[in-house]
């Protein structure tokens, strides 16, 4: 396995895409720098420029399922960017995930597929944890 090509999965170990993306790192020869943000946090300068490198808003990058997005008026569409960027820093669970960055870019890796896309190398195939079964090569998903 080599450090050549840098891989950053922005994880949380609850969330079975997260699990998925990190565990398809794995399988495809990597060794990623794995940041547990609801541990470490975010700053408004480091989520600012993750969502730059990886052509999102943070309204698209907002976790919309947690009643904090809601009590603080961020599912409002006159919320602005700045108003929701300031809540991800506040409450880190406000964030979608999971985010990986490589050389190739930085992407939402939802559905968890489309981490392949930032990597030189893929699996042959991969196992979801729900059974799903993805061949990256061909971009093919089937379900067992």
């Amino acid at each position: 396995m080599s450090d050549a090509f840098p891989v950053t999965v922005f994880h949380n170990p609850a969330c079975g895409t997260s699990r998925n993306v990190l565990a398809m790192v794995e399988a495809a020869g990597y060794r990623p720098e794995v940041v547990e943000y609801l541990k470490a946090g975010w700053t408004t300068d480091q989520l600012g420029a993750l969502f730059d490198e990886a052509g999102i808003t943070p309204r698209e990058a907002l976790r919309e399922k947690e009643a904090v997005a809601a009590e603080r008026g961020l599912l409002d569409p006159a919320a602005s960017d700045a108003a929701i960027l300031a809540a991800m820093v506040e409450h880190p669970v406000l964030v979608n995930r999971p985010i990986v960055r490589t050389p190739r870019g930085a992407a939402m890796c939802r559905p968890s597929e489309r981490v392949f896309d930032l990597l030189e190398r893929t699996p042959d195939r991969f196992v979801k944890e729900d059974g799903e079964v993805v061949i990256p090569a061909s971009g093919r998903a089937t379900t067992r």
